[in-house]
């Protein structure tokens, strides 16, 4: 019974959607989404009309001449500075717009783009500043603060009169700040279209990457080639030119010079970023964040307003709000990965059967097909220190040998000693599985990747590299993340082991320690290039062969240490039976055998200590938050051994090499013309092995595709 509630609570309880949700980069905004949920629900109770059509105009109106600056404010976070002069900006730009339209008389076709380049001047003040003379931004934002605010103070005391004076009669102006369109008001339109230009240039274009470089690494983005001071300073020349439409469309609005125009907007700008969740470390941020940021901001102030607070009062609790969220952000952008990497790993409970007992040759009582032996330790070295991770093998029409290696080539080597080699083809990422079509095509499952194809010409093709997308699962599940190993069905289609779906290939053994079935078989099918997931659940599916009925194929699941049949054609469609059960290691690769069986590597031996573990999940998941990643239990990958079984299950013969002094690592083999070819992820070598009693003339895929 303890076992059984063991079991279903490490299944059903969603731990591991705590880990997922954390770590997708959406997170950071929807927790300032759900935030302005909870104010606008506020709001509404305590705001009386506060859903009226009047106050949710008035209310995007100010948004949007309060976004505009957040906006400016967001791009310069971003780079990686900051800006404290936009409040003193702002009404410089406010009193310029003034000007111009009360005083000069100026059309609104040359008052906005005077306005406009005004505003860009005053944001090159602090380009020029921080951006080539390398100034400290807080310090210089501070001055030209000071500055800023007493030049306005100066010009609104002398023509403040004149601009109330004076009302333009101008029907474009008057729309800029008090007309609607479709129902909304101009301003909201305005910041709308501003605020997807801003998405397309931060996510889309080369300007809006430089930018993300720099406030990620602001020496990286230089060593890599990028104009650091001259975007740095574009960034404040944009951000003084968003504050100046803000400033036009306050102007044309409310047509004041106040001497409190902008006084704590820098607080207030500050504040809806940082709320929103751009990073004030910089590198992060994004448009939706300062939208999300300035509407909480603009409530929360509106609404203390509606309850008569006092203007300092206001401030001060924008003030603590900046505090809290600044604290939140420096915190979290320190710890995120150690917080995720805490709770983002969540064992499921596994209980193997006793494994089989492997005794030596002449040691105690007999084991039948698994009794040890040192058959292997005759194998013929390839390549010898010339090759890296060699994870699969394949063999061509013309008896060449090719294999992966850890830099992203596919190896070939030329018949009949092996000795010469070549770069058949850079993929990149690590090749793993490897088979060829009928028109001689090399189909390459690359982790982190996909499937790529080679042709015979030596280009490289991409088959695929996502598939369908699981509604029901936390995870994004559509990008292939590791495609391990494949098989060619006869009517070409294709079927693949995505090992896990939840972590890349240098974290496989941590999706050992969980042990939770994130694994899945994946058909690419030619005849509509389409990509499917036709089988999920799996613990790390690997090799996979088709079976002789060409109806089914046969796969390992090296966690779950058996191997199964899955049928995707005939009456059986759909349905999965266990072959072999209950092996004493972790299944790899699968191949033909020339009599008509099956090859299968075990890349290492299970071990007591780890199948006791599996039994207890709460023991793996304490341990995966309290102990050092490099002292975990992970599986054993340690001696394997080759084996041969039949379609029934039956273990038929086993070669191992207990010393591994020749090929002291397995991970896949491929019978040709009367040798096994092993390969090995760790091996800086292929093996050869000289069958006794096998048919010299067969190649796997001469046989599967006939002549050519």
């Amino acid at each position: 019974m303890t076992e059984t509630l063991t079991r279903l609570r490490y299944k059903y309880w969603p731990d591991h959607w705590v880990g997922e949700i954390l770590s997708k980069r959406w997170t950071e905004t929807a927790v300032p989404v759900l935030l302005l949920v909870m104010v606008v629900f506020f709001s509404g109770q305590l705001v009386p009309n506060f859903y009226s059509a009047t106050m949710l105009a008035d209310t995007l109106r100010q948004a949007g001449e309060i976004g505009f600056i957040v906006l400016g404010m967001a791009l310069v976070m971003i780079v990686g500075g900051i800006d404290l002069s936009v409040g003193s900006m702002f009404a410089l730009t406010n009193f310029c717009a003034l000007m111009l339209m009360h005083v000069l008389k100026w059309p609104v076709a040359l008052a906005v783009p005077g306005t406009l380049l005004f505003g860009a001047l005053l944001g090159a003040v602090n380009g020029v500043l921080i951006g080539y003379l390398r100034l400290r931004a807080f310090l210089t934002t501070l001055i030209t603060l000071i500055i800023f605010r007493s030049l306005y103070e100066i010009l609104s005391l002398q023509y403040s009169t004149a601009i109330a004076g004076s009302i333009p009669d101008s029907e474009v102006w008057d729309f800029l700040g008090n007309g609607t369109f479709l129902g909304l008001p101009t301003v909201a339109w305005a910041y709308a279209l501003a605020a997807i230009g801003g998405h397309v240039m931060l996510t889309r274009l080369r300007v809006g990457w430089h930018i993300m470089a720099i406030g990620g690494s602001r020496r990286s983005a230089y060593n890599s080639g990028i104009a650091v001071r001259r975007t740095v300073a574009l960034s404040y020349v944009a951000s003084g030119m968003l504050t100046a439409v803000g400033g036009c469309f306050f102007a044309s609005r409310l047509a004041t010079a106040g001497a409190d125009i902008g006084v704590g907007m820098e607080v207030l700008v500050l504040t809806a970023a940082v709320l929103g969740g751009i990073s004030l470390g910089g590198g992060r941020g994004s448009v939706t964040k300062a939208l999300v940021g300035t509407l909480v901001v603009l409530l929360i102030t509106n609404g203390l307003t509606s309850m008569s607070v006092s203007g300092g009062l206001t401030r001060m609790v924008l003030a603590g709000i900046l505090i809290a969220a600044a604290v939140i952000d420096v915190r979290w952008l320190k710890n995120r990965h150690r917080i995720i990497s805490k709770v983002y790993v969540s064992p499921a409970y596994q209980a193997l059967a006793p494994a089989p007992v492997c005794t030596p040759e002449g040691e105690g009582q007999a084991t039948g097909p698994w009794t040890l032996n040192n058959k292997l330790r005759a194998v013929e070295t390839i390549g010898l220190g010339r090759i890296e991770a060699p994870e699969d093998v394949i063999l061509d029409r013309e008896n060449n040998l090719y294999a992966g290696s850890r830099h992203g080539d596919v190896i070939r080597f030329f018949a009949p000693d092996y000795q010469r080699m070549e770069v058949f083809a850079h993929i990149g990422g690590q090749p793993l599985g490897m088979a060829f079509d009928r028109q001689d095509n090399l189909v390459v499952c690359v982790g982190g990747m996909g499937l790529y194809r080679i042709t015979p010409e030596r280009e490289v093709q991409r088959v695929t590299d996502e598939t369908n997308r699981s509604w029901s699962s936390i995870n994004d599940d559509s990008r292939l993340r590791l495609a391990d190993d494949l098989d060619i069905a006869d009517d070409g289609r294709i079927f693949f082991s995505e090992a896990t779906v939840r972590y890349e290939m240098h974290e496989w053994a941590v999706d050992g320690l969980e042990a939770r079935g994130n694994g899945r078989i994946v058909c690419y099918d030619p005849r509509d290039n389409s990509t499917q997931t036709v089988l999920r659940g799996l613990r790390f599916p690997n090799g996979i062969c088709i079976a002789s009925d060409g109806q089914s194929i046969l796969f390992a699941e090296t966690w779950g240490c058996c191997i199964k049949r899955f049928w995707f054609d005939g009456p059986k469609k759909d349905q999965v039976e266990v072959v072999v059960d209950n092996l004493p290691g972790y299944p790899d690769n699968i191949n033909l055998a020339s009599d008509g069986n099956y090859w299968l590597a075990l890349v290492g031996m299970r071990g007591p200590a780890y199948d006791l573990a599996l039994r207890m999940p709460g023991f793996r998941q304490r341990m995966a938050k309290r102990v050092p990643f490099d002292e975990w239990l992970f599986p054993n990958i340690n001696t394997g051994c080759v084996l041969k079984f039949s379609e029934k299950g039956e273990i038929l013969e086993t070669l191992w090499d207990l010393g591994g002094v020749n090929h002291p690592m397995i991970t896949s083999m491929r019978e040709h013309q009367g040798h096994l070819y092993l390969g090995g992820i760790s091996n800086n070598r292929i093996g050869r092995y000289k069958l006794d009693n096998a048919d010299p003339n067969f190649s796997q895929y001469g046989q599967r595709w006939g002549a050519r």
